[in-house]
């Protein structure tokens, strides 16, 4: 009994560092994006320089799986839950290196009058953040509804996805002097429209975790 008190305690650390690891990806993810919206190159670097914190932990949160694994050797859904922190931890921080993509996108565009307007790209990074508080949500609570929902959201965001696709486009044809901040624009873009598929990935990780049986969200 004492043994697994113990691996419960460790596993609930794990989630801990987790759950931390998620805010600060959210953090930079809304640092970045007000860097860009206030075209402050300031803000951007700082975005840049903070991911090193990021990286660090999400290097704790494995060794510290590992040395789980190894000291109790567990099997089953005990072995689901550690592989599945592993799992999760890598897609953080792939969502955390999009945040540093759209920073350095802000510092190639400079001061130039900002066409963010005509884009889908505020509302894309709202739906972002709100899918990967979902997503950590439904794995610290094991609970498939709100697992379902990420999948849900992802949706919208491949729907404002393509709309600004076209928007930025279009407007590159008639305005092909604004090419280097559309161009940017575009890159924004496709990192939070991959920033919401790593963050769907969480939410299926959780769902076999919960269900014992692969989902598939994006279909």
């Amino acid at each position: 009994m004492v043994i697994r008190e113990n691996f419960e305690k460790n596993l609930e650390e794990l989630k801990r560092k987790i759950e931390e690891m998620s805010e600060l990806s959210i953090n930079a993810l809304e640092k970045a994006f007000k860097a860009l919206k206030t075209q402050d190159i300031e803000i951007a670097l700082k975005v840049i320089e903070g991911d090193n914190a990021i990286d660090n932990l999400e290097l704790e949160i494995n060794q510290f799986a590992i040395w789980l694994m190894a000291k109790e050797a567990p099997v089953s859904r005990d072995l689901r839950e550690i592989i599945g922190v592993i799992k999760i931890s890598s897609e953080i921080e792939r969502v955390a290196d999009f945040a540093v993509n759209i920073a350095k996108a802000t510092i190639k565009i400079g001061t130039t009058k900002s066409l963010l307007e005509i884009t889908n790209l505020e509302k894309m990074k709202e739906i972002t953040i709100e899918m990967l508080q979902k997503a950590i949500q439904s794995f610290t609570e094991e609970n498939i509804a709100l697992a379902k929902e990420v999948g849900e959201l992802e949706d919208k965001v491949d729907e404002y996805n393509g709309e600004t696709y076209k928007s930025l486009t279009n407007y590159l044809s008639e305005h092909p002097e604004e090419m280097n901040q559309l161009l940017q624009l575009l890159f924004v873009n496709r990192h939070l429209e991959r920033s919401a598929d790593h963050i769907t990935n969480i939410a299926e990780s959780t769902a076999y975790l919960i269900k014992g049986q692969i989902y598939d969200f994006n279909s």
